[in-house]
């Protein structure tokens, strides 16, 4: 749910149904500010510093192995994504974070396997799965845990089979095949209604860890290819680049050397 500010034209989400407790110490640590630089010190990612300390929480993406039911104890927020987290009790005391899929409730019971009912929150093969289900935290490569549909509000659809594989349509509406042994959880990511919230203020993103940026063009020659000229200039070169001189805005950058042979349809 979604609570307006009218006065700046903000609204923040409201989290009636989190639960207000301190994140599971053992399943948490503390994380370090890198301000956008790499291992040697330089700035590789402009526009990061500052920003709220925040506590990783380790969230479970791989479900393959677990044999036993689990209990939800309580559905949290977690600072570093924008979909809920939440709390597994299991009956031999181990405790596990989750996404939170939309639907899922407190006390509810989940299950993992091949036997496993089809219902929110469970996590089956996807040839277990009918045509037409939706799911999300979806295993790319068997073993590695879910890679795909994990932020709030997303979803892939079973569209068909295709030998040993199952057609995946994704977020993005491409279609992909994914190997039937490959896991995921049944439903929609929750919080579907963090897409439309509006931060309002400078002060909330810096909150965020994000600091002001700079266009190019407003910049020296020394500083980026697109920087220099006299009064307003247009950016002067072939193509659009960016500040290291690598083709940007638009220009395609995926290696033909990955899985673009398991992609169905663009």
């Amino acid at each position: 749910m979604l609570a307006s500010d009218f006065s700046r034209t903000s609204n923040v989400i409201m989290r009636l149904s989190i639960s207000t407790n301190e994140p599971e110490r053992s399943l948490t640590y503390g994380m370090r500010k890198k301000g956008g630089r790499n291992n040697r010190g330089i700035t590789t990612l402009h526009g990061r510093g500052g920003g709220r300390k925040r506590k990783y929480r380790v969230v479970d993406f791989n479900h393959r192995g677990v044999t036993m039911a689990a209990r939800v104890a309580r559905i949290e927020y977690d600072p570093n994504r924008s979909a809920r987290i939440a709390l597994l009790h299991y009956n031999d005391g181990s405790k596990k974070y989750i996404i939170s899929p939309r639907g899922l409730e407190s006390e509810q019971q989940i299950c993992v396997g091949e036997t496993a009912p089809v219902q929110i929150g469970n996590s089956k093969p996807l040839h277990s799965l009918p045509v037409g289900c939706f799911v999300h935290n979806v295993e790319l490569v068997l073993g590695r845990g879910g890679q795909l549909a994990r932020a709030s509000g997303t979803s892939a659809k079973i569209s068909g089979t295709d030998g040993s594989y199952v057609i995946l349509k994704l977020p993005s509406k491409e279609k992909r095949l994914v190997h039937k042994e490959c896991f995921a959880s049944v439903g929609h990511v929750g919080s579907a209604e963090s897409s439309n919230k509006t931060l309002g203020k400078a002060g909330r993103t810096r909150w965020l860890g994000r600091r002001p940026t700079v266009r190019g063009v407003a910049k020296n020659p020394v500083d980026h290819p697109h920087g220099g000229g006299e009064g307003r200039s247009p950016v002067g070169l072939t193509k659009p680049l960016s500040p290291w001189g690598k083709p940007a805005l638009g220009n395609k950058t995926r290696k033909v050397a990955k899985s673009n042979k398991f992609i169905y349809r663009d």
